[in-house]
């Protein structure tokens, strides 16, 4: 079983939104790596964005395994 640091990180964004273009400033300058599911430009993942934050259309939501986090350090 992979080490929870080396899980995938997806990180679900819209560009209207502050706290999304923080987390990728952040990951940018610590070589942490993601994939990024900008919302705007991929609607279809609308539904799954919602399902991980328990309802609502808000971004960023990161995902690692089975960790799910709503908004970055801890605001949204």
């Amino acid at each position: 079983m992979p080490d929870a640091d080396t899980l995938p990180i997806v990180v679900y964004t819209h560009p209207d939104c502050g706290y999304s273009t923080a987390v990728k400033i952040d990951y940018d300058n610590r070589g942490i790596k993601y994939t990024e599911i900008d919302i705007s430009e991929r609607p279809e993942a609308i539904p799954e964005l919602e399902r991980l934050s328990g309802g609502e259309r808000i971004t960023p939501v990161i995902v690692q395994g089975d960790k799910v986090t709503v908004g970055f350090n801890g605001i949204a």
